[in-house]
């Protein structure tokens, strides 16, 4: 199960069911008075803050391939947005919860659920979510909110940030965070989230029919949070209950909807098999999820969802032969499609078929060489065959297409200390620990690096020329604070 205790923030949830009825929302006013709150530098900061905390408690699920699938989707609606010519640098990141649930953090941080992916019906209900997401970040709601509250501190917005993300599946949870300790009148913040619910259900559904999904799906997915929320019923307490089942905001996001006509939306391939693919990283065990798949083939619903989670559970368990057959079908029919060849390849070196497996990370890459999450799990392979040069020279060759994910550094850290090079090796890994908000650590691991009695002039000055890089990024005060920690 990849359910996680965590105390960070959980801003503008998805879940939220709110009773605002508006029919329409004149546009916000962008400008100087969210900044005069939080600038987007301040809100880029803390949105960073936020998520080196679900990093430290392993609430943030490192699959590169269903993270890659949501990011797509998410820079495909971006991309579309009419208001929004310029969006900002969205980051999206797979949380290890399996409920129902979406969150904006500010600074374009969009956390997604594993539960909500298994929980939507068909692409345009997942791209809805994103898309409601999204507006949140671009219509910047938290900066005005700051400035609606009169709470203009950074830190006292972090605390503000530290609602517990695995029960804000109810919107009380957040609006508790923002009225306890901080003086904030309760109901005032009631109204002013339902607004901005409602206006980024308004923006979010604009966004989804200029990207070519259903817009209609994000009245569907709100039927199952109404669901969900009844479901709940009086176990909670009074601080967790949500508003009764909210018709109003359904069917205004279902009136809006219409107004772009009925559209027949295909789902792609990719939605079946990522759906598939999360199931199986929620299910508390590999058997569990392999029962549940083999009981979908049984009764007769043998779909390539079904076949890849299937054989993805197999594969977990390593029984690599069952594994290969069952997910023979979709070779078959899919031959070039990167997932299940990643599968397909993983299950190969698992068998010990070292060569032929490699020999297939090579033609995917090629196939596809802005595939980032191809091109790690080649290296992986390559480092994991005892090839860690070439794995070097792979990830530094695709590094455009890689940018600056942060499993690249993990990664190149890996193939240097397979090759001696320890300079290198903590050089990587201080830059991986750096993308994950670690600061501390990053500096820990250069300090580690220069201490090598065998290290060279060179190395020695890439090394300190980094940390003076790290240490230059840090306020004087935090500074104090992490040398006195």
């Amino acid at each position: 199960m990849l359910r996680r205790t965590l105390v960070v923030g959980a801003v503008f949830a998805l879940t939220a069911l709110p009773g605002f009825s508006q029919k329409d929302i004149d546009l916000p006013a962008l400008g100087s008075p969210a900044d005069l709150t939080l600038s987007p530098a301040e809100e880029t900061k803390l949105g960073a803050q936020v998520v080196a905390e679900m990093y430290r408690y392993d609430y943030i699920v490192d699959d590169p391939e269903v993270t890659e699938y949501l990011s797509n989707i998410g820079w495909k609606l971006a991309a579309a947005d009419p208001t929004t010519p310029n969006p900002p640098p969205f980051n999206f990141y797979l949380i290890a919860d399996n409920r129902i649930n979406a969150f904006a953090l500010p600074g374009g941080y969009i956390g997604f659920n594993a539960g909500t992916i298994v929980a939507a019906s068909n692409e345009s209900e997942l791209a809805g979510v994103l898309a409601h997401e999204e507006s949140h970040v671009t219509q910047r709601h938290i900066a005005r909110a700051a400035g609606d509250t009169q709470v203009a501190d950074i830190a006292t917005w972090l605390g503000v940030l530290a609602a517990i993300i695995a029960g804000s599946a109810n919107p009380n949870v957040v609006l508790g965070a923002l009225s306890i300790g901080q003086g904030i009148n309760y109901q005032r913040q009631v109204t002013y989230t339902r607004a901005n619910e409602m206006e980024a259900d308004r923006f979010g559904i604009r966004k989804l029919a200029a990207a070519g999904y259903d817009p209609m799906g994000m009245a569907t997915f709100f039927g199952k949070l109404a669901q969900q929320t009844r479901l709940y019923g009086s176990r909670l307490p009074e601080i967790l209950m949500t508003h009764p089942a909210d018709t109003t905001r359904i069917a205004e996001a279902t009136e809006r909807a219409a107004q772009y006509g009925p559209r027949m939306v295909k789902d792609s391939i990719e939605f079946s098999l990522m759906r598939a693919r999360t199931r199986v990283l929620e299910t508390d065990s590999p058997n569990e999820a392999m029962g549940y798949f083999a009981g979908e083939i049984n009764a007769g619903r043998n779909t390539p969802e079904n076949q890849y989670g299937y054989a993805m559970s197999l594969a977990n368990l390593e029984q690599n032969q069952q594994a290969l057959s069952a997910l023979q079908p979709l070779v078959d029919a899919y031959p070039k499609q990167p997932n299940v060849n990643l599968l397909q390849a993983r299950i190969l070196g698992q068998a010990g078929k070292t060569q032929e497996s490699l020999d297939l990370y090579a033609r995917l890459v090629a196939a596809n060489p802005r595939y980032a999450p191809g091109i790690l799990k080649y290296a992986e392979a390559l480092i994991n065959a005892g090839r860690p040069d070439q794995a070097r020279q792979t990830l530094l060759s695709y590094g455009q297409a890689l940018g600056n994910r942060i499993d690249t550094y993990r990664l190149l850290s890996e193939a240097a200390r397979a090759t001696g090079n320890t300079a290198e090796a903590q050089y990587e890994i201080a830059n991986y620990l750096f993308q994950r908000g670690d600061m501390r650590g990053a500096l820990e691991q250069l300090n580690v690096g220069l201490r090598v009695a065998s290290i060279s002039n060179d190395d020695r000055a890439r090394l300190l020329a980094r940390r003076k890089q790290l240490l230059d990024t840090i306020p004087k005060e935090e500074l104090r604070q992490l040398q006195r920690g």
